[in-house]
């Protein structure tokens, strides 16, 4: 029974059973939430963005899958209430000084902690690295500590000065329960905004309406006047002496200008012969053939 040796098998060794299923280290998944982009997978580097749920993406991956959205990517879940640029922010971070890069430990000869951050709190000074909640202010971006927000409670950045009220802290990288809180205030905020731009749409056509309303008497009472002086010239023509008086009145300034242009100026009598040779309707503008030259030069050339 004995193998080489004098060991004894055990039962586990010899008969094969079901595999046991891989558990996922906790520690590892947090570190890379906080280290690879949401959608492409691959290590944050900046500019870095955030999206109204708190997951964080490279800027060129999201650019990439908003210009061409039918492209096949393995992480789409995570995008799709993505609309545009407006719906992602991007963020002010802190640097961490103890961190070495990438590179820092290419020989292999010391300890790598792989809960080391990237950024940290310009406040408390917590590293970013999974173990504590962060948040982040939609109005100017800035990354700070859940601990710090409640340690220094004020309206107002502690790194770049801008208001902001409790609505704009978004939890970066949540919990299933805080990301749902953060969808349903996703969905107000956005039924909000198309109520806003419905009533702007009507206010505009409200206020266009009544413009063209007046717009339309004024023209109604152009064509009434119209109409009105059309009908006194008709009864003028059919009323003979009458007409011609209002005619000399209309060319002394009381009548229409319709009127008045119609009646050369050479046959009024009550203008003197000095005011109609002005015009070249007058006698004295008229030339014969002989006095017309065969042509004129309009721009000459001699100086």
């Amino acid at each position: 029974m004995g193998c080489d040796g004098g060991t004894i098998p055990k039962r586990h060794e010899l008969v094969k059973g079901p595999k046991k299923v891989e558990k996922v280290d906790k520690n590892a998944e947090l570190a890379a939430k906080w280290k690879h982009c949401a959608l492409s997978q691959e290590k944050l580097r900046r500019p870095i963005v955030a999206c109204e749920l708190g997951r964080l993406y490279n800027k060129d991956a999201v650019i990439e899958y908003l210009l061409d959205k039918s492209a096949e990517r393995p992480n789409t879940d995570a995008v799709t209430h993505i609309r545009g640029t407006k719906d992602i922010r991007e963020l002010n971070l802190t640097d961490n000084p103890e961190w070495g890069g990438e590179r820092s430990n290419t020989k292999g000869d010391r300890y790598e902690d792989i809960h080391c951050g990237m950024f940290i709190c310009p406040v408390v000074g917590l590293e970013m690295n999974g173990k504590h909640r962060f948040c982040y202010l939609r109005t100017c971006g800035c990354v700070f500590s859940d601990r710090a927000l409640k340690e220094v409670k004020t309206e107002i950045c502690h790194k770049c000065g801008d208001p902001f009220q409790s609505a704009d802290i978004v939890v970066l990288n949540g919990t299933k329960e805080e990301v749902e809180k953060l969808r349903e205030n996703m969905e107000e905020r956005r039924a909000k905004a198309k109520t806003k731009k419905s009533k702007k749409s009507k206010a505009a056509e409200s206020v266009s309406t009544p413009s063209q309303s007046k717009d339309d008497t004024q023209m109604d009472k152009v064509q009434k006047c119209s109409l009105e002086n059309g009908g006194e010239s008709s009864q003028s023509d059919q009323a003979g002496g009458s007409g011609a008086s209002r005619l000399s009145s209309a060319v002394n300034g009381g009548g229409p200008s319709s009127v008045a242009s119609k009646r050369s100026i050479q046959e009024m009598e009550e203008k003197s012969e000095a005011f109609k040779s002005i015009f070249t309707t007058h006698s004295s503008a008229k030339r014969t053939k002989e006095q017309t030259s065969n042509w004129v030069t309009h721009t000459p050339y001699h100086f």
